[in-house]
């Protein structure tokens, strides 16, 4: 049989290619690829809300200091502390804090996503917007130079030449003053990572040092337990607060932090938390404030045990009852007042009567009856007001009666209020001494704006009496020119929180 030749020009022979090997070809490739094909279907990068929604927690960076979060009398509590646990129910998750050594840390770990967000009273300028992005503003503030009283009040930046000036290194103050040093070339201060802005209000107080800049919500706070405290003037122009996300292509957690600010700032949420941390500082008294400091060293010792004694029987904070007291008597068991309540807790004859209560001037006596009378007053408010604010509608109402209460949230309501929110009923207790108002009223005439007085004042005493039950010793600095350099042990996170109840 003769060879079969190829159409080819070099004239060689070719075998002729098989059909079936041009069919298995597809075949085969397809096989091959079908494993990374089907795996790429599951390996679509999740964004960074719906990280946050499958790990179930929000990774926070803030602060322990009063204007962030701190450890209350009832537990974990703060201005940010509230707000994000307000952001983090909304997305469904809870929230875990992470709190590190410094202050200096905070932008550079949220820069690398070490965590979600930042909200720890994080002050917005041009230089941080570079390595970080910041929700629209939810406080402003100013930054201020404190002194201590006895000393000469420094009036401008020169009279600060010469002091000792210490501040939180990494904060804008920082920055500030190296603005200010071209135009002052003495101007010398000291930066510190060991401190916090509260630890160098208390060391201006003990005159431990000279001054120190802090943000005016952080000296309105402070100046209650440290009375001496008094402000020089102000560093610069009024400043932006705002939480702070690592920047990239991906904004959607960012974006649900704005939606969820700008709602909070539209419903009155945010005002209402502001106004839990904040409105009664503005009440600051420094003669009373003082005198109540001396009052729990030299006062309160002999009555503590009689408001334990209560607080054990009635369910209540011996503290908050100790706070009545001094709003009643400053500790003093034979007040009496032009109208005939007498006692450290100023009982009427009528409410002594009722409560069995015989000898109105014995302090154990007038304390368990205040006592019982207060709790019996609380348990006439709304169970659904969450705390702090049914105890504030509570101490309103043992004020100025819980008929002119109700009268009061009855007119919040009609005036497109919420009842429900200490806020809203205190911008309208004072109409309760208004004609034109309290004729409209059930039980007519009251003196709101004293109500109104007596909760701050009780919210002060009670603020600044858990403070000094529960301080802790804090370092006291080293001496000038010595170094500020401390060794720590790592940060690690907090372990998680439930998130409370959002407080109005």
């Amino acid at each position: 049989m003769g060879r079969r030749r190829s159409n080819a020009s070099s004239g060689g022979w070719t075998p002729r290619p098989r059909a079936t090997a041009y069919l298995w070809r597809p075949l085969l490739f397809v096989m091959a690829l079908s494993p990374l094909l089907a795996g790429c279907h599951h390996e679509t990068p999740l964004t960074a809300l719906e990280k946050v929604k499958k790990r179930g927690t929000l990774l926070v960076i803030t602060r322990n200091n009063p204007t962030t979060y701190y450890q209350g009398p009832a537990g974990p509590e703060g201005p940010e502390y509230d707000l994000v646990h307000r952001f983090a129910d909304e997305l469904g998750v809870k929230v875990q804090l992470i709190i590190p050594d410094s202050f200096n840390e905070i932008l550079p770990m949220i820069a690398v996503g070490k965590a979600d967000l930042a909200a720890a009273a994080l002050t917005v300028t041009p230089r941080r917007e570079r390595w970080v992005r910041f929700t629209p503003p939810y406080q402003t503030i100013t930054e201020q130079v404190v002194y201590r009283t006895g000393r000469p009040r420094p009036r401008d930046v020169q009279d600060l030449i010469g002091g000792r000036l210490m501040v939180v290194a990494g904060s804008v103050y920082v920055d500030q003053l190296k603005a200010l040093q071209r135009k002052y070339p003495k101007l010398r201060w000291e930066a510190t990572s060991d401190f916090g802005s509260d630890d160098l209000l208390s060391m201006v107080s003990d005159q431990e040092i000279d001054y120190t800049v802090a943000d005016s919500n952080a000296v309105a706070l402070s100046r209650r337990f440290y009375p001496e405290l008094h402000v020089a003037f102000n560093l610069g122009k009024p400043e932006q607060l705002a939480w702070a996300f690592p920047r990239g292509t991906d904004s959607s957690l960012y974006d649900a932090a704005v939606a969820f600010m700008k709602q909070m700032q539209t419903s009155g949420d945010l005002a209402r938390i502001l106004e839990r941390y904040y409105a009664h500082t503005a009440n600051f008294d420094y003669v009373d404030t003082t005198t109540f400091m001396n009052d729990i060293q030299t006062r309160l010792p002999e009555f503590r045990a009689a408001f334990q004694d209560a607080a054990a029987k009635t369910g209540l904070n011996w503290k908050l009852l100790a706070a009545i007291g001094y709003q009643e008597s400053h500790w003093n068991p034979h007040a009496v007042s032009p109208t005939g309540v007498r006692g450290l807790m100023m009982l009427t004859t009528d409410t002594a009567d009722h409560l069995g209560v015989d000898n109105r001037t014995n302090p154990e006596q007038s304390i368990i009856g205040g006592a019982v009378y207060f709790a019996k007053v609380k348990a006439k408010i709304p169970l659904r007001i969450p705390e702090p604010v049914r105890t504030w509608m509570a101490l309103a109402a043992y004020n100025m009666g819980f008929g002119h209460l109700e009268d009061a949230r009855v007119l919040t309501q009609e005036l497109g209020g919420d009842p429900d929110s200490w806020v809203d009923v205190k911008r309208n207790l004072p109409l309760l001494s208004q004609k034109r108002w309290y004729r409209k009223t059930r039980n007519g005439y009251a003196q709101g704006r004293e109500a109104a007085r007596y909760v701050a004042n009780i919210r002060s005493y009670y603020d600044i009496l858990a403070r000094a039950e529960s301080k802790a010793p804090r370092p006291t600095a080293p001496a000038a020119g010595q170094s500020l350099v401390q060794v720590r042990p790592p940060a690690s996170p907090i372990p998680l929180i439930p998130a409370p109840k959002p407080a109005q």
